[in-house]
């Protein structure tokens, strides 16, 4: 308990921080409480920053959708399909989670140079995707690979087809890798900064990590408004984290013991 308290308390400073006035923190001893609360910090976070926060919920939203797109029949290809380089790919899975996110960064900026990607919230939604795509189709397949065969054989002699069979019976059975999934390609590309300042770094629509950054940079006196805006870019996350918790860890734990 104390020890969940110690981490928790710069949470807490910072929630306490966005309700103090600026003259306030700047006094001799801090206080725990705000002695004259102020919601002129998120009044500045209406006025200045609420584009940067619409664009990371696109940017977080097509994410989702383009890693489940893709992860969830590549999970079902390497737990049902088997075909002969699948442990090779899942090797190859392991491997792509190692890489340095501005070793990709670098590499994306290269080709988006040439393709004029640059700055584009489509652009970044497909860098933030390649790192959510081998952890999700890592958690795919080992639920997928506790699906009965004899549902899939079921199916089969219904006359469903292997598009049929994934879409309607493998897919909503999945149902808690694909929360689990979608909620950590959020949480990736809601709290990327590396990928957004290098690929979107002088773009129009940029995301909120961007914009905290420039804010701190540009009104380095207004912390009251530095520290709302932390708090507001911290909400969508933890209501989803809340929400999906129970379905994260049927998720993520389905497939690590075989009967």
């Amino acid at each position: 308990m104390l020890l969940t308290a110690v981490m928790l308390f710069p949470v807490y400073w910072m929630v306490n921080n966005s309700f103090t006035r600026d003259e306030d923190m700047r006094g001799a001893t801090p206080s725990l409480f705000p002695t004259h609360p102020t919601l002129d910090g998120y009044r500045a976070v209406i006025d200045q920053q609420l584009p940067y926060l619409g664009t990371s919920l696109i940017v977080g939203i097509g994410t989702v959708l383009l890693t489940v797109l893709v992860a969830a029949p590549a999970g079902y290809s390497l737990a049902k399909l088997r075909p002969r380089a699948g442990v090779f790919i899942s090797f190859l899975l392991l491997i792509a989670q190692m890489i340095p996110g501005i070793i990709l960064a670098m590499g994306f900026y290269a080709i988006y140079l040439r393709l004029g990607l640059l700055g584009s919230v489509p652009g970044l939604i497909l860098a933030d995707s390649t790192l959510a795509v081998p952890f999700a189709v890592l958690i795919f397949s080992a639920f997928m690979s506790g699906i009965p065969e004899e549902l899939l054989q079921a199916a089969r002699v219904d006359g469903a087809g292997l598009i049929r069979t994934f879409w309607s019976i493998v897919l909503p059975i999945s149902r808690n890798s694909v929360v689990t999934v979608s909620l950590f390609a959020f949480l990736w590309a809601w709290s990327d900064f590396v990928l957004a300042s290098t690929l979107d770094g002088g773009g129009a629509q940029q995301p909120i990590t961007l914009g905290i950054y420039h804010y701190i940079g540009n009104n380095n006196q207004q912390w009251n408004a530095i520290m709302a805006t932390a708090v507001v870019a911290s909400i969508p996350a933890t209501l989803i984290l809340v929400v999906a918790q129970r379905y994260v860890a049927a998720g993520v734990t389905t497939g690590a013991v075989k009967d």
